[in-house]
């Protein structure tokens, strides 16, 4: 108990830590609002998933270290709300400066690593690489789709193929650089490359609904998807 006590110490500080730097980076104006958002997205997910390897095999670990998604996804709720009144969270959260725009993305966000983490755990690539694919793939697909000149999508004109070939390609190495983490320290049933050809194709379904033109439900949709081709392929 002890040990596991330490880790979810060392968890909610990292987690915390990265949050309020790029709450202070856009209270500050050095980043904008959207941006810091999606910094947040990709960040928050590989520092906290890592920081399950902390952890010990205890039953209880894994709701422990759900804790931390959980406590976020609260104070996104109330700030969403209009409960707690922290304008930092607010602007760097949403894209026009709205509270409410945290009751959507942000606020799946949180709820589908609360799921996963109780769900999944560090046993199975199943909640990982889903995890993996929403921060990496999703966050860059944004980031990079408004930074690269490329043509729209046929199907979705306020979405680009820059993004969406951003979107495989981070979420895929995203995915795969933590499953070689926890290969080494928490070892799989099967080898990493087991694993390679599941990984893509749930980076290529994952893509494909991303690219839908449906505004702020893609931290609902991506995960649920990717879970369910990560149960049949893993």
């Amino acid at each position: 108990m002890p040990n596991n006590l330490i880790a979810l110490v060392i968890t909610f500080v990292l987690s915390l830590a990265w949050l309020r730097i790029n709450d202070f980076t856009a209270q500050k104006g050095w980043v904008s609002g959207p941006l810091s958002r999606k910094i947040i997205h990709i960040g928050t997910g590989p520092i906290f998933v890592l920081c399950w390897l902390l952890f010990n095999d205890a039953w209880y670990a894994r709701f422990l270290a759900a804790l931390v998604p959980l406590v976020s996804t609260l104070q996104f709720l109330l700030v969403g709300l209009g409960v707690i009144n922290d304008p930092s969270a607010v602007k760097a959260m949403s894209r026009t400066g709205d509270r409410r725009e945290i009751l959507k993305g942000p606020l799946y966000y949180g709820i589908a690593f609360v799921v996963l983490t109780l769900l999944f755990w560090k046993d199975s690539p199943t909640g990982i690489v889903p995890l993996m694919v929403l921060c990496g793939g999703d966050g860059l697909a944004d980031v990079m789709g408004k930074r690269l000149r490329s043509a729209r999508l046929p199907w979705s004109k306020n979405k680009s193929w820059a993004g969406s070939i951003s979107m495989l390609v981070g979420g895929w190495l995203f995915a795969v650089a933590i499953l070689a983490i926890f290969a080494n320290f928490h070892p799989f049933p099967f080898e990493l490359f087991h694993y390679l050809p599941g990984t893509t194709l749930i980076a290529l379904a994952a893509m494909v609904i991303e690219s839908l033109p449906y505004n702020d439900i893609d931290n609902i949709t991506v995960p649920v998807i990717s879970v369910l081709l990560g149960l049949i392929m893993f």
